[in-house]
């Protein structure tokens, strides 16, 4: 690892501290350099508040080193006011000579405007150092951004046989049938606590009477999000208990009813390309896809996902609901005690 990539490698450990907090803006974190000691860092905290860029350059105590120093910054620096000031105007404001960049903004009010205005200040600016994982980092926002739709996650649980439940009566309705354990379920709610949304349908919420919630670790709870075509489902459900912001998509009508809104879509056509341009519009930038097999097919089918969380446990049904089929690369396994998860990454993206 060079000078450059050290640096950069502590821009992106500074940036996570910002997951669950900051979106729909990106992660980013923020070093600057003065012969080869780093006098201030900083990363961008929460939605609406200060970027990294600002908060490492209010950190420094001397701000006359600024003028013979090097900025390190995961990802380029803004050019149009938003919540908060360009960022650019402020290294060219303070006089930065060199500027070192992880990735380029795919976001249209940026796109390359940052670098193009520091350039035409004078400063010396490098692009592409650690530009992989940059990239890694901000997924949801690149995907959001040149897709024109949320980062999609799918998420499911299957037997040791490959079962993701068993034929239930109406009688064992109500609740979820656990195939993995209790480290398995922190994850999970750990996985909730930095996506913006949780996508059920219709049977699922009938049948597991979910919450979609985050319990069992910090964080904030995502937008639920639930298909309902005829609204036949009882208010009593978990789902509607008004606590979480909550989306019913639904053929019958549009309208809000204090956290819940009711949006009417079109179930004579394709019903995923509709809602992924809501979310999109609504500024949604991560989907969990949590279930159950048929919704889950329909987004595998559609081939309108980017990854997808299996987890196996220990347990066997020999008959019931079959777990869906996927094809990707794995990218990533862990254990839970018995329980193992197993996460794809859509080979076509």
């Amino acid at each position: 690892m060079n000078i450059l990539e050290k640096y950069m490698k502590r821009c992106l450990d500074l940036a996570q501290l910002g997951a669950g907090n900051v979106s729909p803006n990106p992660m980013v974190g923020c070093v600057i350099v003065q012969n080869n000691i780093i006098i201030g860092e900083g990363f961008h905290e929460k939605y609406g508040a200060a970027h990294a860029e600002v908060n490492a350059v209010n950190s420094v105590k001397n701000q006359e080193l600024l003028k013979e120093s090097t900025l390190y910054v995961s990802l380029e620096p803004c050019a149009h006011f938003g919540l908060t000031p360009p960022c650019a105007g402020l290294i060219v404001s303070k006089k930065i000579p060199h500027v070192v960049i992880g990735v380029i903004d795919s976001f249209a009010k940026v796109a390359g405007k940052g670098i193009e205005r520091m350039i035409k200040a004078g400063i010396d600016v490098q692009v592409g150092v650690l530009e992989k994982e940059c990239r890694e980092l901000n997924k949801r926002f690149f995907i959001f951004h040149e897709k024109k739709r949320p980062y999609i996650s799918l998420k499911w649980a299957e037997t040791s046989d490959g079962f993701i439940d068993f034929d239930r009566t109406k009688s064992e309705f109500g609740g979820p049938t656990w195939i993995t354990g209790g480290k398995a379920l922190v994850h999970v709610h750990q996985m909730r606590a930095v996506e913006d949304a949780i996508l059920v349908g219709t049977n699922t919420a009938l049948k597991d009477n979910p919450s979609l919630t985050v319990r069992h670790c910090p964080g904030r709870n995502p937008v639920r999000l639930l298909i309902d075509n005829h609204l036949r489902l009882p208010n009593t459900l978990r789902l509607f208990d008004g606590t979480v912001k909550t989306i019913i998509f639904n053929s019958l009508k549009s309208e809000n009813v204090g956290n819940t809104e009711f949006v009417k879509i079109d179930f004579g056509k394709k019903i995923i390309p509709q809602i992924l341009k809501m979310l999109y519009q609504q500024n949604i930038q991560s989907l969990i896809v949590e279930g159950g097999k048929q919704l889950l097919e329909s987004f595998i089918n559609s081939n309108q996902w980017d990854e997808a969380h299996r987890f196996i446990g220990d347990k066997f049904f020999s008959n019931g609901i079959k777990a869906p089929e996927i094809s990707g690369k794995i990218v990533h396994s862990e254990k839970f005690d018995s329980d193992q998860l197993f996460i794809y990454r859509n080979n076509s993206n």
